[in-house]
């Protein structure tokens, strides 16, 4: 590598969309540029500046990291007043016109690009304007997808969103074509891929798909031997341009740091650690469905059933608050755990508690930031699949990595997912915390873990893909 000095002019705007899920990643990916003292600007609507600038005050390197709000104007769209994150909707209407109304930001943003003129955009897939905003200016734009490798290349070859579409949505089982692993998934899941429910979500995620391929390449939140067979796919068999720069999670080193990452935990994480340090080593099973989903309460009744049945001690969060009484549990629940089990109401400090010693497996519904803590923990799953790319991303773990356990979910059904019974969920739960194949997990895991760690250290191959980038960049602008 160059000197630092050779780098130290670039200056790239990171612009993420309007989720928990993709801000948080984008987030850390700008602290791990301006670690390599690039000059990183994080655009984002008003109202979530605040959280942007808690994630970033720990950081070492803050002062190379900008905050730069632009106007979101949600009564133009027809959103509610000050609507300004997609994790706050409960309604797939509202979600969708969520989706297109985030292209009102186009103006604003090139309003910026104009006036600061960056060496490089890094723009979420969900603003496929943002290649030509960018191109205006003659300014390069990366696409950041926030899911893995597998699951890009799995769309790419069943050509979703394109018209040589290979997905029957009722087909029990279909193997996707040409993918490596000659993997199976279920039509259920993908149905709403299939199904042009919305139109103007299809044309985004169409719009999105030729975006990126007009755009200067893919910044992916992974790590090469994670995706090894996959890497090679997606720059050798699809020709796409791709630098793995992950766990970008890895980029908060300090316990203030992972604490500060999500929204206001509502335990004090020092609570949360202090219970597990009460119990023994990967004895706890973690269960968290992500910052989107709210599941209804008669799955939250089949968890809490088949969690007790299994007999384990478990943490679970629960995006639900007590209302009047806690009547989405059952009868008792919470008396009869005490000690056993603690029930987090809200948001957790994930990376501290998938971290922790006491912990033995995860309940996932396998969005690809949670996967990769995991991952990056060491910590097998119990998968659960929701929508979108999950089912893509249970794949991976469960029949690539063999890192996991899927407790059966094969319907893509809207935000709330598959019905699945109690007894379902004791038995994954007793399968991947006890017998031979549990400790065969256990230690696929840890090796995994440390392949993530050695990624992201000097030398490792995320940082040379993202000093390979960044001298690219430099050579492209100076």
């Amino acid at each position: 590598m160059g000197s630092s000095n050779e780098h130290h002019t670039l200056h790239i705007f990171f612009f993420p969309f309007l989720s928990y899920g993709h801000i948080i990643p984008t987030v850390d990916m700008a602290k791990v540029f301006a670690e390599k003292g690039v000059k990183a600007t994080i655009i984002t609507t008003p109202s979530n500046a605040p959280f942007i600038s808690k994630a970033i005050e720990k950081a070492k390197t803050n002062n190379n990291i900008q905050i730069q709000t632009i106007h979101f104007s949600t009564a133009e769209a027809g959103l509610p007043d000050g609507l300004e994150i997609s994790d706050s909707i409960s309604s797939q209407d509202l979600f969708h016109r969520f989706f297109m109304a985030t292209s009102l930001l186009q103006e604003p943003l090139e309003q910026l690009l104009l006036k600061q003129r960056p060496n490089c955009v890094v723009a979420d897939m969900f603003f496929p304007w943002a290649t030509d905003s960018a191109a205006k200016f003659g300014i390069p734009r990366l696409v950041f997808h926030g899911t893995s490798l597998f699951s890009l290349c799995a769309t790419t070859c069943l050509g979703l969103y394109s018209s040589n579409n290979h997905v029957s949505s009722d087909s029990e089982s279909l193997t996707i074509p040409n993918l490596p692993g000659e993997i199976k998934i279920a039509g259920t899941s993908l149905a709403s891929y299939a199904m042009v429910e919305h139109k103007g979500m299809t044309k985004l995620m169409k719009e999105a798909i030729e975006s990126e391929l007009r755009s200067h390449g893919v910044v992916v939140n992974t790590f090469y031997a994670l995706e090894k067979d996959y890497a090679e796919f997606f720059s050798k068999v699809l020709g796409r341009k791709a630098w793995h720069i992950g766990p970008l999670s890895l980029s908060n080193r300090d316990m203030e740091e992972k604490a500060n990452r999500g929204k206001e935990a509502c335990m004090h994480e020092h609570e949360c650690l202090k219970w597990l340090d009460t119990k023994k080593p990967n004895s706890v099973v973690y269960v968290c469905f992500g910052s989107t989903i709210v599941l209804p309460d008669s799955r939250v009744r089949e968890i809490a059933t088949g969690l007790e049945a299994s007999g384990q001690a478990f943490m679970w969060v629960v995006r639900k608050s007590k209302g009047n009484g806690v009547e989405w549990l059952p009868e008792g629940f919470e008396k009869r755990m005490e000690g056993k089990g603690l029930i987090i109401r809200g948001w957790a400090p994930q990376v501290l508690i998938l971290e922790h010693k006491a912990i033995g497996a995860f309940v996932t519904h396998c969005g690809w930031n949670s996967t990769l803590e995991a991952v990056s923990a060491g910590v097998p799953m119990i998968t659960w699949p929701i929508f979108a790319d999950q089912f893509f991303n249970e794949k991976l773990v469960t029949e690539v990595l063999k890192i996991g356990v899927p407790v059966g979910a094969k319907k893509w059904i809207g935000l709330e997912g598959d019905n699945i019974s109690w007894d379902a969920v004791e038995k994954a739960v007793k399968r991947i915390m006890s017998g031979e194949e549990a400790i065969e997990m256990r230690n696929k895991a840890k090796v995994l873990s440390q392949l993530a760690r050695q990624a992201m250290e000097e030398g490792g191959s995320s940082q040379s893909d993202l000093i390979a980038l960044m001298e690219e960049l430099s050579s492209l602008n100076f």
